[in-house]
């Protein structure tokens, strides 16, 4: 009994060292030369995270400074304009300006940040009504915080004379609701005959973004006195929209 206890023994002290062998083994085989610290792009923007410039003015880009392990890295800059589809940030066209910095780090691992660039244009609310707004929109007779104080809605004039702006209802589904640009209604042109007598020709219908269907607005009006522009607009699909846009003075 003794031998056979001490065989058993023995297959089974070879069994845990065969084991332990395996492990050792693969655990070599799968990690070796993998394991080490990667530093992602660190970013430190410089300047506000949100920049107005009017019209026509000088804009300079305070960029960013990006570090990898503590050492500065390149990076690159790439700008997209919101309403007017501008690739590059051209302050004689009043948009708002999406720059977006980004790198990449030496194991390939990318990293951006971005700020925002609105170049607008300022008015009297006599002459023009080009400007930067804030919008509250009443929708079928309700509105909420959500729909008041909405940053922003611009006015802008054409080069043939009309005026453009970038949302027929006020920004409620592109900024309310924060569905983005591609649910602004739009393009919204307006020809203005005389804005001191709020006598503006009637203004072609436009689709609600991605929700498609026929907007049609009507009842503009400026106001000097009181620093608005205010309209109404009656969606196809059954919606009308009570627009209150508040000149933002720079």
């Amino acid at each position: 009994m003794v031998g056979i206890k001490n065989n058993i023994m023995k297959k089974v002290l070879l069994s845990l060292v065969f084991l332990c062998t395996f492990f050792v083994s693969c655990d070599s085989d799968t990690t070796g030369n993998v394991s080490r610290v990667t530093n992602y792009p660190i970013f430190t923007l410089l300047g506000d995270d949100v920049i107005y410039v009017q019209k026509g003015d000088e804009f300079i880009d305070p960029g960013v400074i990006v570090t990898e392990g503590g050492n500065a890295i390149p990076y690159t800059t790439t700008i997209s304009g919101d309403y007017r589809g501008g690739t590059t940030l051209d302050t004689n066209v009043v948009d708002v300006y999406q720059v977006v910095y980004s790198a990449q780090n030496q194991d390939g691992f990318s990293g951006s940040a971005s700020r925002t660039v609105i170049v607008y244009e300022n008015s009297d609310l006599v002459t023009s009504i080009s400007g930067l707004y804030l919008s509250k929109v009443v929708r079928n007779g309700v509105s909420s915080a959500q729909y008041t104080n909405m940053e922003y809605v611009l006015v802008w004039k054409n080069s043939n004379g009309t005026y453009e702006m970038s949302d027929g209802i006020g920004g409620y589904y592109n900024l309310g609701r924060g569905y983005g640009v591609g649910y602004a209604a739009r393009p919204v042109i307006i020809t203005a005959n005389d804005i001191s007598t709020n006598n503006f020709a009637p203004i072609p219908s436009f689709g609600v973004g991605a929700f498609g269907g026929t907007a049609t607005m009507s009842g503009l009006n400026a106001n000097p006195g009181a620093n608005t522009l205010s309209f109404s607009t009656v969606w196809s699909s059954g919606y009308t929209f009570n627009v209150t846009l508040t000149k933002v003075v720079l």
